[in-house]
């Protein structure tokens, strides 16, 4: 039976309610929105009388009346719940939310579990036309909204790790006549989640940044694997390196709703020729010499989440004077939110890559980031 009380006190307790917007959870709407191709996305959290939503795309606003709401059917649930067209339901027909604004027609929500097992809010998607998924999609709701928990929750516990941390930092840095390469890396806490790797094979410049949903000894160690699978047989085709690490975690993390944004670059260092593999990450960029910011966008799945995606690479160019910049998504909470593209571009162009992924680092500590902020650039000199 549903205790309302009981989730209450968990809701509380998480201390997630009226709290600043995450970067993390943001790209979990972001990234929904883009599977699903929905006008609306929302991580919605039942307070005592409203709605409240930690993320949001479409809705116009971060509150609403609990009253008559979609996701509070959710959570008394406990299971994932689909409305194909509201407007012919019997439960939903006289909905506030369907008779008047924003006139719902489509919703599809899973629920969010604190540690407790107490269901608290949901990932939902939302659209003013009848639709419906099949179990794929169904699936991967699901897996969405487990990421989305994980992230609220942050039950991972930190452990004495420092083994660990040291295998997240990369090797000597690769001496690449043409090319400068420079990189950072500061961890909000003891312990990284982010892992960045560089090598040369055969002529060509590999370069992976992976991100693991989560904080603590867990992701360290998830970000070592992926490290350590990348490096392994390192004339893969980068689709396949990709694949392989995909499998790996699987057959280790299966079902624990942990994920990895990555992407993984090859850089033909004779003619600057780029392929790249993106797995839900989307935040890899060319900057031109010209100040010209080119987007290396993907809305491929993060690995992790057990899908059977093809991972092909995509493909840009280095011309000379132009700069592959990846980060992880903690700069974003240090950049300036008015202009963050701006920000980078006066940063690259006053300071050398070494100055400046030395500036982010700084950036990062001065303002206590959140979450750990990672960069790498490789510039082409000539």
């Amino acid at each position: 039976m549903f205790d309302d009380e009981k989730r209450q006190r968990a809701i509380e307790k998480l201390g997630v309610l009226d709290t600043p917007p995450d970067a993390r959870v943001d790209r979990v709407t972001r990234l929904a929105q883009e599977l699903f191709d929905v006008p609306m996305v929302s991580v919605t959290l039942i307070d005592r009388d409203r709605q409240w939503r930690k993320s949001q795309i479409g809705l116009g606003g971060n509150e609403a009346p609990r009253e008559g709401a979609f996701c509070d059917v959710t959570v008394r649930a406990g299971d994932t719940l689909v409305v194909e067209d509201a407007s012919t339901d019997a439960t939903f027909a006289d909905n506030p939310f369907v008779v008047g604004d924003p006139h719902l027609r489509f919703y599809a929500g899973h629920p969010l579990a604190a540690p407790g097992g107490e269901h608290f809010g949901t990932l939902c998607i939302l659209d003013t036309r009848p639709r419906t998924l099949d179990g794929r999609q169904i699936d991967l709701l699901r897996e969405l909204a487990g990421w989305v928990q994980a992230e609220l929750t942050d039950v991972h516990e930190l452990d004495d790790a420092s083994l660990v941390q040291q295998s997240l930092m990369s090797a000597r840095r690769p001496d690449v006549p043409g090319y400068t390469l420079a990189a950072s890396a500061t961890p909000a806490g003891q312990l990284m989640g982010d892992v960045y790797d560089w090598y040369v094979h055969d002529g060509r410049l590999r370069v992976t940044l992976a991100d693991v949903m989560g904080k603590g000894a867990g992701a360290a160690i998830i970000a070592a694997e992926v490290r350590a699978s990348l490096r392994t047989a390192p004339g893969r085709p980068l689709g396949h390196a990709v694949s392989e690490v995909e499998k790996m975690l699987e057959e280790d993390i299966g079902g624990s709703n942990i994920f990895v944004t990555a992407v993984h670059a090859e850089i033909d260092l004779a003619t600057g020729a780029l392929s790249f593999v993106d797995a839900g990450h989307g935040l890899a960029f060319v900057l031109r010499a010209d100040g010209r910011w080119e987007f290396l966008e993907s809305t491929g799945l993060p690995l992790g989440m057990g899908f059977d995606e093809v991972r092909d690479p995509a493909r840009a160019h280095l011309d000379v004077g132009d700069s592959y910049l990846v980060c992880s998504d903690g700069l974003l909470d240090v950049l300036d939110p008015d202009d963050p593209y701006g920000h980078v571009y006066r940063v690259l162009t006053s300071l050398d890559p070494e100055g400046a992924v030395a500036e982010a680092a700084r950036l990062a500590k001065a303002t206590r980031a959140p979450d750990d902020v990672t960069v790498v650039v490789v510039r082409r000199d000539r």
